[in-house]
């Protein structure tokens, strides 16, 4: 795997593993995630328009089209999060959320855009996935005695986890049509704009998946996790731009361990040593699994 790819796919998961204890742990996740979104695209959107009136990058049609799409699916993406998070803890949202989009990346980018992937890339997924169904193991949720918000939670994961496969895709596809710096200034504004529409309209459903809670917005926090995000995401833009998505999203999920480990240690999700066994060696598989990715040629 390309040297620089792998240091900014890594990077990357410890920013967003950062960016989602900021978000679990806010009042309101999707208020917050709205506000950091937005402050982070009144940042790139200069920076961007001066980039493209210095270097003047032709630019198709076709990456317009695509970055209004993949906007559009993160802002999906925010909203299935906000909803997963609000009932589940971080150590179960964020693992099965990360943990399931690379069945689906990896579909997507071997059956679809016809990437193809070496043996010890195969094994290094196997691995990682492996690795991450041990600490979840999401079928405890299919157990007659499992309460109404874990399985709720467990839900709206799933759906983040197939948002994430589908805008990874779309980007992708993206940055091989533009830069990478102007393909993030077409979808961040996008992924804004549409999520200030979700704040207008939540309002007015009086109840349900997407009501807003009775909590304030901490400002300065919501900003700080919007460039976390931001800073996570450029980063994974620009693996994308010289690796296969068939790699690259599987590898940024390692950021599930450290999200774990989080939720395990600082907010004591984990019932007994047995969990925290099972949490422990998960994480060792997907050590290797990411290990495995990294050295696949």
């Amino acid at each position: 795997m390309d040297p620089v790819a792998f240091i900014a796919v890594a990077l990357a998961a410890v920013l967003h593993a950062a960016w989602n204890i900021l978000l679990k742990t806010a009042g309101d996740p999707l208020r917050t995630a709205t506000a950091g979104v937005i402050a982070a695209s009144a940042i790139l959107v200069p920076i961007v328009a001066v980039g493209w009136l210095v270097l003047r990058p032709a630019i198709p049609v076709e990456a317009w089209g695509i970055g209004l799409l993949s906007g559009a699916v993160e802002v999906a993406y925010f909203v299935f999060l906000a909803a997963a998070y609000r009932r589940g803890d971080l150590s179960v949202v964020y693992p099965l959320a990360r943990g399931s989009a690379p069945l689906l990346a990896v579909a997507i980018g071997v059956l679809v855009l016809g990437e193809r992937l070496s043996p010890g890339a195969w094994l290094g997924v196997g691995l990682l996935i492996a690795g991450l169904l041990v600490v979840q193991r999401p079928w405890r949720l299919l157990r007659s005695g499992t309460a109404r918000d874990d399985r709720l939670a467990a839900g709206f994961a799933l759906l983040t986890g197939a948002m994430i496969a589908t805008y990874s895709a779309f980007d992708r596809v993206g940055v091989q049509l533009a830069p990478a710096w102007f393909y993030a200034g077409i979808l961040w504004p996008v992924c804004g704009i549409g999520l200030g529409a979700v704040a207008w309209i939540r309002p007015r459903i009086a109840d349900g998946a997407y009501a807003a809670p009775d909590e304030p917005l901490d400002l300065p926090r919501a900003v700080v996790g919007g460039l976390l995000t931001f800073s996570a995401y450029g980063l994974v833009l620009v693996a994308l731009s010289r690796a296969p998505l068939a790699i690259v999203a599987p590898l940024r999920e390692s950021a599930v361990v450290l999200a774990s480990a989080w939720g395990v240690v600082r907010l004591g999700e984990a019932a007994d040593r047995r969990e925290v066994a099972f949490r422990l060696s998960g994480s060792v598989l997907v050590l290797v699994g990411a290990a495995a990715l990294a050295i696949a040629r």
